[in-house]
């Protein structure tokens, strides 16, 4: 029975994904945004290990957010320790895509910014 992916794995794997969005690091630093689904986290913390920019953290879920969850997703989140990916330093973000495709419940997306994001 094989074991847990490693780190060197997880992001081997979410660097030869086909459909991984994004300037393939090549944007300058701000240009995107990653966006965490928090219905849909899990906080198994793929993100945190495969960014190569430290964009993303796990943490305990802010009240107000978790509140705003229906009542399914509450349940969820409870179940898993009511903790979440948060990007801390999203301004970091070059646009990988890795985050977007090593998330196993499909929680993250990233934007391009705009003007008024």
């Amino acid at each position: 029975m094989r074991g847990k992916p490693t780190k060197a794995e997880k992001v081997r794997r979410a660097a030869e994904h086909p459909e991984r969005p994004g300037d393939q690091c090549e944007a300058p630093p701000g240009a995107w945004i990653p966006i965490v689904n928090r219905a849909r986290c899990e906080a198994k913390g793929d993100c945190v290990e495969v960014c190569p920019y430290k964009v993303f953290e796990l943490r305990r879920i802010d009240d107000g957010e978790y509140r705003a969850l229906s009542f399914g997703a509450r349940m969820k989140v409870f179940f898993h320790g009511k903790r979440s990916a948060y990007a801390p330093n999203g301004d970091a973000c070059r646009a990988c895509g890795l985050c977007v495709v090593a998330c196993p419940e499909s929680a993250i997306r990233i934007v391009q910014r705009t003007a008024t994001a």
